[in-house]
């Protein structure tokens, strides 16, 4: 019996993720099929590896992305919690607060503005819900010492292929700079918000076939036809991000193989009035997987753009940050502070963003403090 290859590295999965992780635009009827024309692999192996890879562990999840800017209110919150409690409070976020997204420690190599916020988390929560109030209930719960909200104010750079950047030059941009996207809310009519939580969620593994919305369709109450002229009118409406196979990035492989080994979230600060400019120069860089206008305010330096570079080697990683600083240079963009914060620990979840669960969470949490 012939075995499956699993591991990214190998050259047919390779061309398969490198489409699939973050080039596959908007909702499209049959996902599959876009990935295989556009990675050359016929159909059948594409999902057949796929399938592979995630029952292996090398995709940790394939599903349909939501600009959740677009649907929520939404900030990076950098935390401030006690040392011997960090671990805990790590784990709690993710695994009892559905609108903490991401979750990672960060370090940084040198004691400056900001380095004691060692807890990291993307936190959503549904249009009309403070994420001021939210944040306070979470500082309540674990005993956290302090947070800062980050909401972005502009998007250059979302999407992660960490595949095809593998091979990606210091200094190598696109053409023209790239252009700020608003983290401004669109409202919802309710037929619309029912094919919309059906599509967000993870494909299960026999969901990973040709027509993978058919039985989200079911949830949602609607035929198929219905589903996917709903889905089409929320694209229409820039709600909905990229389908995508998410790698296990952070923890190795059965094999042992790590795709990335460092993730580098950047920070510069430019002068007021430059920030669009800035963020549009940074985010034409296609090595960022991540970039912002997000004000951090004297607590990080006035820092005004924040980026994310994943890579396997460290000073590689550094060399994109240099090629990006020469180039800000070049346009004659000062830089008035800059600093790399490293991420260690790392879980990554899809951000809820149901009015319903977030009014379930905050039934269950009534009343009660440091859980931890």
């Amino acid at each position: 019996m012939t075995t499956v290859p699993t591991d990214h590295t190998d050259p047919v999965n390779a061309r398969i993720l490198a489409v699939s992780e973050d080039l596959v635009a908007g909702f499209q009827r049959h996902p599959f099929q876009v990935i295989a024309e556009k990675s050359g692999v016929e159909l059948g192996e594409v999902l057949e590896r796929i399938r592979a890879m995630t029952d292996a562990g090398t995709i940790r999840r394939t599903r349909q992305t939501m600009l959740a800017t677009k649907l929520a209110h939404g900030a990076l919150c950098a935390w401030k919690v006690d040392a011997d409690k960090l671990d805990a409070t790590f784990d709690w976020m993710f695994r009892e607060d559905p609108f903490s997204g991401h979750v990672v420690t960060r370090s940084t190599d040198r004691e400056i503005s900001g380095s004691e916020y060692k807890l990291w988390t993307t936190l959503k929560v549904p249009q009309g819900e403070s994420l001021e109030e939210h944040g306070e209930v979470l500082k309540r719960l674990t005993g956290a010492r302090d947070f800062l909200l980050m909401p972005a104010k502009g998007i250059f750079a979302l999407g992660v292929g960490h595949v095809r950047r593998k091979t990606m030059e210091p200094g190598a941009r696109s053409p023209e700079p790239a252009v700020m996207t608003t983290t401004r809310t669109v409202e919802l009519e309710p037929l619309e918000w029912d094919v919309l939580l059906a599509l967000k969620e993870e494909l299960a593994l026999d969901e990973i076939n040709e027509n993978p919305w058919l039985g989200r369709a079911r949830i949602a109450g609607v035929d198929l036809e219905e589903f996917c002229r709903i889905a089409e009118q929320l694209d229409a409406k820039k709600v909905i991000g990229r389908f995508s196979t998410f790698l296990e990035h952070v923890k190795p492989t059965r094999s042992g193989e790590r795709v990335t080994r460092f993730n580098a979230l950047f920070h510069w600060k430019v002068p007021e009035g430059m920030q669009q400019r800035a963020g549009s120069e940074v985010g034409r860089h296609p090595i960022m997987t991540h970039c912002y206008w997000r004000e951090g305010g004297p607590q990080f330096g006035g820092v005004n753009i924040m980026g994310v570079v994943h890579g396997t080697e460290k000073e590689r990683v550094l060399a994109h940050k240099a090629a990006i600083d020469a180039h800000l240079a070049d346009c004659d963009i000062p830089l008035e502070y800059t600093n790399v914060f490293w991420g260690g620990r790392s879980e990554i979840k899809p951000s809820e963003i149901s009015p319903t669960i977030y009014r379930e969470f905050h039934q269950k949490w009534t009343g009660k403090s440091n859980v931890l």
